[in-house]
């Protein structure tokens, strides 16, 4: 899932409602005292590059020391509890695929055409009179076939059709000074950004339930993504999601997501102590769902809708199960979602997929659905085609941006 922007530079806030980290967590996670770190005593020039080297080698030495002590106790005393442990899914626990198995997935399903693959873009392009999202979709698969989906989402800040043209330029004025400059986000826009993503999301997902037609379907982050569960603060959206996802749950169940980063360091810690061509199951998804539901919907406004997401983190939570699987000795665990019903099968589609590239270990068919995502809606022909449609109105350069007609 991929949402490029408009050349602006994210950056992240802090907010007081984050936990405080004391001097004494600083110093324990770090190894020395947050006063040292500031002290530019303790500072290496920049030319002393030798020496920073050599204590750059010697720290992740030292690293890689102890994960591999850690790693041995983790196989020893961790992975025997997965299976025992209390509300553990009846599939949960450490498997050993053979080459045997990857060679069948290989041959059966994957260049087959058993498994179709679905990735998205988000570009924008940001212009005074006008904004312009396009959000696309395209699916892939090993036989050949292949999709595309477009979908574009104007935002006109003046529509003056049946409006008082002095009311209607107050109104404008406004709504530009909470947008903030042309290029950068305003809490509207970030909103704005964040309803992109959830649309995106909602595509995917239907996509690969309506428009695929092989036995497997194959998508990039979570098969419940935080867009849908949240409704990206729109009801319709939230109403509308639960819909589809308890469809790709309940009825279709022949699915494996792999996200491109795992924020779990509990899953991260269990995933490195495998080894290559291994997978582990570890835990239901109900609890991470009812987390979300604790915590994100509070307020009248979603008094009618919380009881319905409560019952499909109950009834759908559990049906889903996550794991960490490696493909290869030379690249980090991945995570995986998949049904109850069909977790194995997930598991070794997702590692035959992944061997086929072991300097990343990720599906190859997910990365080539962006690939084509990429070239058939990426930022640099949208611009262009946009540019190309105000060149013909008479004003190419009109409402470029400085940093867009800046010299390279």
């Amino acid at each position: 899932m991929d949402a490029s922007e408009s050349t602006v530079e994210t950056r992240p806030k802090t907010t007081a409602s984050q936990p405080m980290v004391t001097t004494d967590e600083y110093q324990a996670a770090h190894g020395e005292t947050l006063a040292k770190t500031l002290d530019l005593a303790t500072w290496k020039p920049g030319a002393d590059l030798m020496q920073m080297y050599e204590r750059l080698r010697c720290e992740v030495a030292d690293a890689a020391q102890q994960e591999t002590v850690l790693y041995q106790r983790i196989r020893q005393q961790i992975f025997p509890l997965l299976f025992t442990r209390v509300e553990a899914p009846p599939q949960a626990g450490v498997y050993q695929a053979t080459e045997k198995q990857m060679q069948e997935v290989h041959r059966k399903l994957l260049f087959n055409g058993g498994v179709e693959a679905c990735d998205g873009t988000v570009v924008r392009l940001d212009t005074l009179p006008v904004s312009i999202s396009q959000i696309g979709v395209c699916t892939v698969s090993y036989h050949g076939d292949q999709g595309s989906w477009v979908h574009r989402i104007y935002q006109r800040d003046m529509r003056c059709a049946g409006e008082d043209p002095v009311q209607a330029t107050m109104d404008m004025l406004d709504r530009r000074r909470q947008r903030g400059s042309v290029e950068t986000e305003g809490t509207p826009d970030r909103l704005s950004d964040l309803a992109r993503r959830g649309v995106m999301a909602y595509a995917e997902r239907a996509i690969l339930l309506d428009r695929c037609t092989a036995p497997w379907r194959m998508g990039h982050g979570s098969p419940t993504p935080y867009e849908l569960l949240t409704g990206c603060g729109m009801p319709e959206l939230l109403r509308m999601g639960l819909k589809l996802m308890r469809r790709l749950v309940e009825d279709h169940q022949k699915f494996v997501f792999v996200p491109s980063a795992a924020a779990a360091r509990d899953f991260l810690t269990i995933g490195g102590a495998l080894r290559p061509l291994e997978y582990a199951i570890i835990d239901d998804y109900k609890h991470s769902l009812k987390r979300l539901v604790t915590h994100t919907y509070r307020g009248e406004a979603w008094e009618g809708l919380t009881e319905d997401v409560d019952q499909f983190a109950n009834e759908c939570g559990p049906q889903i199960v996550v794991g960490m699987y490696r493909a290869s000795p030379f690249d980090p665990p991945q995570l995986f979602y998949a049904h109850r019903n069909h977790a194995h099968q997930a598991a070794l589609i997702a590692l035959a997929d992944s061997v086929l590239q072991q300097h990343r270990g990720f599906p190859m068919l997910i990365d080539l659905a962006d690939a084509v995502c990429s070239a058939t809606f990426g930022a640099e022909y949208f611009s262009a085609a946009v540019q190309q449609a105000y060149a013909e109105t008479g004003d190419p350069y009109r409402y470029l941006s400085e940093r867009r007609t800046r010299p390279r």
